[in-house]
């Protein structure tokens, strides 16, 4: 076979592989603690309204 054929059995081999799910992470949530600062002239109002606007 040459360099670049298609090779149905490797890619069934990758495709399982890829299709596997790796369940052995740790898969609790981080917590962080500390503050957010923000300057500005906005109030919150206005930034929940330019907030959703990003969402849609």
């Amino acid at each position: 076979m040459s360099m670049g054929a298609y090779d149905e059995e490797e890619h069934e081999r990758r495709e399982r592989k890829n299709s596997e799910i790796a369940a052995s992470f740790d898969d609790g949530r981080t917590e962080y603690e500390g503050s957010v600062e923000y300057e500005g002239d906005e109030s919150a109002e206005q930034l929940l309204d330019q907030f959703k606007q990003m969402q849609s």
